[in-house]
């Protein structure tokens, strides 16, 4: 007989084990062996997988999901069984009913009693048939309806990385698609899981101080109303705090509407308070009706990339650069690629007491949709150079033949146009469809704030100005904490402040104007900023600055991972009184 999850005001316990297809493999056991849980989740999909992915599929079409999964589930599936823990992961990819076989075969051979279920409906390649990968990011209403049929086991293809926390919500506390609050808050939760141990001090901004050479992965205790608290199994390393949790919240974001194929949330009306030692209680959190169309990521093959790096060490590195860039540029002449870049990293110390400190690096990147021009054509015409350009001159590595790169593109089509399927364990097919609250979504709920064109700025309560006072130059990242990250093209960088006094230095200081002065690079690209005062946080998103895409490796940091610590890094006048807290404004 099927094993539902009923209804019921007890927290629900929902841990996470993967933030990236990669992520460390023995977490699964550690969270099923570290303290009690309900439901296990893994997060294996992001832009650049789902390209993985659809590689792999080309090659073997019984492929397309996170092989991993499988692997993982060898030693723990049992355990998990044992322990009344139920697992919901996105990991079936392409192939959601593919690795729901694998799984119940896997099962079997281990005689271990589980049931299994899938959700499928993402995959929209018939709609996109020039994509290689075409998925409708879905919610978890597939989700809800499998374990409300007794799935120990649920995977997924594409859906928001929110869902694998909304769905068992939803089964466990009998929440349907009116409770927009409640589904905001589980939003928000299952937001600041999805990444694993970036909640739990995983490249986290003040990570001084703290042992996180092994952070804990996150869990979430869900409440019926929505509210949460986010904590690690106890003895874990890590930390949860509130500036975990911020950092989190503010990563891979846009502005205060938060948007989901089954709720907006306002990350505006987001609260935060440390409940605890590794405990932070999220509550307040406000929802609005979805958009009427769903988001789905395309990814494409764009053509071939190649790339060389040459060593200039010593003396007159920018004229060693000259000259080796003149030499390549004529030797490829007719056959030069359609696009070629070049950087210069000036990473040279004077008077360097070794080599490598000596050296600066001149990076060529090359792309173009034929194979030969970024292969042999560079190659031959770079290592031809090796005897006759600048004096010491080598590469890093010799110049390969080139790879392919993708390219990701987003594209809105109407939710009732996208199926949504779960696959329960009795093999019932169950259309679980459309939301009655969506569809009413982007026309019925009042407009997006307005931007304000001079300032690129959504208006937002911002705090009273710090009065004047002596100031001094030093770092942003003394009072500021930051966090980054890729949105397709676009990336986001998050910053919060570490006190109110901070905060209403901050809010008024670092403007769009001030942000494109820090970071010369985004200058002259579309940048919006956004205030969340709850959070004492500014959002600001840089359009473009990743051109098509990670997969398409446009720049030095294809992920703008580390472009809100070049953003601390950075030297600002500082009020003495934010530096020194002790002192009284």
């Amino acid at each position: 007989m099927p094993r539902p999850v009923a209804a019921h005001p007890k927290a629900l316990r929902i841990g996470n084990a993967s933030g990236f297809y990669g992520d460390r493999f023995d977490a699964v056991r550690e969270m099923l062996t570290g303290g009690p849980l309900d439901i296990l989740t893994g997060d294996y999909l992001a832009e650049l997988t789902m390209l993985i992915l659809g590689r792999d599929r080309l090659k073997d079409p019984r492929l397309g999901y996170a092989k991993t999964f499988l692997k993982q589930l060898e030693d723990t599936l049992g355990l998990a069984h044992e322990r009344g823990v139920k697992i919901v992961a996105n990991a079936g990819g392409l192939n959601p009913a593919g690795l729901a076989d694998a799984v119940r075969e896997l099962a079997d051979r281990l005689g271990v009693p589980v049931r299994v279920a899938h959700v499928e409906g993402d995959d929209l390649a018939r709609r996109f048939p020039e994509a290689l990968t075409a998925n409708a990011y879905l919610g978890g209403a597939g989700i809800t309806a499998c374990l409300r049929a007794g799935a120990d086991v649920v995977v997924t293809g594409r859906v928001t990385d929110a869902a694998l926390v909304t769905g068992p919500a939803a089964a466990h506390f009998g929440w349907g698609p009116g409770d927009l609050d409640a589904l905001a808050g589980a939003v928000v939760a299952g937001h600041v899981l999805e990444c694993g141990t970036q909640a739990t001090g995983g490249n986290y901004a003040f990570f001084s101080g703290h042992d996180v050479r092994r952070p804990g992965f996150p869990l979430a205790e869900i409440h019926a109303d929505g509210s949460s608290v986010i904590t690690k199994h106890p003895g874990t390393g890590g930390l949860v705090d509130v500036g975990t949790v911020t950092a989190q919240l503010l990563y891979e974001t846009g502005g205060a509407r938060y948007a989901g194929p089954e709720v907006t949330a306002r990350l505006d009306t987001v609260r935060l308070e440390q409940d605890g030692p590794d405990r932070v209680r999220i509550h307040g959190v406000r929802g609005e009706a979805p958009p009427s169309t769903f988001k789905v990521g395309l990814g494409r093959l764009g053509g071939w990339r190649n790339e060389v790096v040459f060593v200039l060490t010593g003396l007159d590195i920018e004229a060693k650069a000259r000259l080796v860039q003149g030499q390549l540029e004529e030797a490829l002449g007719k056959h030069r690629p359609a696009e070629v870049r070049w950087e210069l990293a000036r990473t040279e110390a004077t008077d360097a007491d070794t080599e490598e400190r000596a050296s600066a690096y001149l990076r060529l990147v090359v792309r173009d949709p034929d194979a030969e021009r970024v292969g042999r054509a560079l190659s031959g015409a770079a290592i031809e150079l090796a005897l006759g350009s600048y004096p010491g001159f080598h590469v890093t590595a010799p110049p390969g033949k080139g790879a392919p790169y993708g390219v990701f593109e987003a594209a809105y089509v109407p939710a009732d146009e996208v199926p949504h399927t779960a696959v329960l364990p009795d093999g019932e097919r169950r259309e679980v469809g459309v939301h009655p609250a969506g569809g009413a979504g982007r026309d019925a709920q009042p407009p997006s704030v307005p931007i304000t064109e001079a300032e690129g700025q959504e208006p937002g309560v911002l705090p009273e100005p710090l009065p004047p006072g002596p100031r001094r130059a030093a770092p942003l990242g003394l009072i500021a904490g930051a966090r980054s990250g890729d949105k397709g093209g676009s990336a986001n960088v998050g910053v919060w402040a570490r006190s109110d006094d901070a905060w209403r230095w901050l809010a008024h200081e670092l403007t769009v104007d001030r942000f494109r002065a820090l970071l010369p690079e985004t200058a002259e690209l579309p940048v919006v900023r956004h205030v969340l005062p709850n959070l004492r946080a500014l959002n600001f998103v840089v359009e473009g600055i990743l051109g098509e895409g990670v997969a398409s490796q446009a720049r030095f940091d294809p992920q703008a991972k580390a472009l809100g610590e070049w953003l601390r890094s950075r030297y600002v006048d500082v009020p003495e009184a934010v530096l020194n807290p002790e002192a009284v404004l």
